[in-house]
């Protein structure tokens, strides 16, 4: 798995395995058979999507809640 790493805060965010900064991509997220379209950093290389903890915890899994309960 690539790892995203943290550099300096004036550069932003880099990938580990390819060392390129990170650029924000419109991606394309499935769950169950609803697909949501985001604007994320991801690696323009390896195409590795970094999805921070904020996203993760909170709007996502809101999302997941409601698909779930219809």
């Amino acid at each position: 798995m690539t790892e995203i790493a943290k550099s300096g805060s004036d550069s932003g965010w880099i990938c580990n395995q390819c060392k390129v900064p990170l650029e924000v991509q419109t991606v394309r997220l499935q769950y169950q058979r609803v697909i949501f379209a985001l604007h994320l950093p991801a690696c323009p290389q390896c195409g590795m999507i970094m999805i921070d903890e904020q996203l993760a915890t909170g709007k996502m899994a809101e999302a997941e809640q409601i698909l779930e309960d219809k």
